[in-house]
């Protein structure tokens, strides 16, 4: 079905559609994966949080509508940069970490490093065996966990694999920003590739910097809601400043559904979804997923085409122009067009 849906705009895209023909030059890919984050903690996917500058990637790109994960952290995550489901590479829990081998598996950034790309994973690397190093990155800030924000949870961080001290009363979130825009402004006249893995939301849900002394645990939450969001235009902003966001596709996702303590305040459209992190239900398994490259991608269109996250691997591929790896059974299909 998914060859045949790409089939078919490719078709469009020749009969003089509407869709916009990419650009000639290698675009930046820059995807950007929150954690922990289901359809309730964004505004424009129903959720009742105010997200802003989420939204107006959604406004002025396109929305999916139906984007499903594996619902736990280790095997989505896997299954993003292999293109390769659970059950190939062996991670299908997060306790299976060791499954997976770079003299195995190959992950999205050796393939996109030979077709000219520079690649960084800045964030959260969780649940998979060796280092974003060993697996091809040339760049790398790693947390040491899931939830990390500040030196009470977490003393130190990792950058390019050797450990960094995180000082007292600095935020993780804003040092991983500062890394970001480091990135992207050495590399600017060359294409990157970025994995911006996102701290937000995973627990413990805890203050941010914007957060008000006494804030009660469910403002907490709507807290970090509205700090992963302020971060993304902060990136937005860095790109338009460096005259880089016409050739600079942004993707927002997150790893799998809502966690247990934030099921109750993530509704959507005012309901209680079905599930949860960990469950194959709906609340677990689907995500939002916002792609937005100005002037290619559809302003405003919501597709219902079905994706998941095998589909990535060969989508960052395809728009690169890196050619796949040989003897690899891929399951993706791109959803480029």
């Amino acid at each position: 079905m998914k060859k045949l849906l790409a089939a078919a705009a490719l078709l469009f895209v020749a009969a003089g559609g509407l869709l916009a023909a990419p650009s000639s030059s290698k675009p930046n890919i820059i995807l950007i994966l929150s954690d922990d984050v289901g359809l309730g903690d964004v505004h424009c996917t129903g959720g009742p949080f105010l997200t802003p500058n989420i939204d107006e990637l959604a406004t002025g790109g396109t929305r999916f509508e139906y984007c499903y994960t594996t619902p736990l952290c280790g095997p989505s995550r896997c299954q993003i940069l292999t293109g390769r489901y659970p059950f190939r590479t062996g991670l299908i829990s997060n306790q299976s970490k060791d499954a997976v081998d770079p003299k195995r598996e190959v992950m999205i950034p050796t393939v996109m490093k030979k077709a000219g790309y520079v690649t960084a994973l800045i964030g959260k690397w969780g649940q998979m065996a060796y280092g974003p190093v060993e697996w091809g990155f040339d760049e790398s800030l790693k947390e040491q966990g899931s939830g990390h924000y500040w030196r009470d949870q977490g003393k130190s961080y990792e950058a390019n694999g050797k450990p960094v001290d995180l000082p007292e009363g600095k935020y993780l979130p804003e040092i991983m920003h500062d890394k970001v825009v480091d990135f992207i402004t050495r590399h600017k006249d060359q294409p990157f590739f970025l994995y911006y893995s996102m701290s937000h939301i995973h627990g413990p849900i805890v203050k941010t910097p914007d957060s008000k002394p006494g804030a009660s645990k469910d403002q907490l939450y709507a807290d970090n809601v509205a700090y992963m969001d302020k971060l993304v235009g902060k990136l937005v902003a860095e790109l338009d400043r460096l005259k880089l966001r016409e050739n600079t596709l942004i993707i927002f996702t997150g790893d799998n559904g809502t966690a247990k303590f934030g099921q109750e305040l993530s509704t959507v459209d005012g309901k209680p979804i079905s599930g949860m992190k960990a469950t194959m239900l709906e609340g677990g398994s689907r995500v939002p997923l916002v792609v937005n490259w100005p002037g290619t991608t559809p302003a405003g269109k919501v597709s219902h085409d079905l994706t998941d996250f095998s589909d990535f691997f060969v989508t960052f591929a395809e728009l690169g122009g890196a050619k796949l790896p040989e003897g690899v059974t891929l399951d993706g299909h791109s959803f480029a067009a």
